[in-house]
């Protein structure tokens, strides 16, 4: 299991719509795919910070069923709107205790 995580800082203002977007959007990621689970954040101290954490198969689900296809140009068209700035996304793997 791969764990997407990536951290979005939206335009003051759009928090409510951005909000709006990803829920209009999260099917599309939901569905892929070899796609294990979807869950955004929104931060306390920063409102307009939102972190997204996908769980995946492997980098190569995210990637090749997801980042390829039409499924992301939807969801980027849904939610892009309301980028302050690029999102900045990296995957992690667990550290076995």
């Amino acid at each position: 299991m791969v764990l997407e995580v990536a951290l979005i800082d939206v335009i003051p203002g759009h928090e409510e719509a951005f909000a709006a977007a990803y829920a209009q959007g999260h099917p599309l990621l939901a569905g892929t795919p070899g796609c294990r689970s979807v869950r955004m954040t929104r931060g306390l101290e920063s409102p307009s910070r939102f972190v997204l954490l996908v769980e995946w198969d492997s980098v190569e689900a995210h990637e090749q069923n997801f980042r390829a296809t039409e499924r992301f140009a939807g969801w980027r068209e849904l939610i892009g709107p309301h980028f302050a700035a690029p999102p900045r996304v990296e995957h992690f793997v667990d550290v076995p205790a």
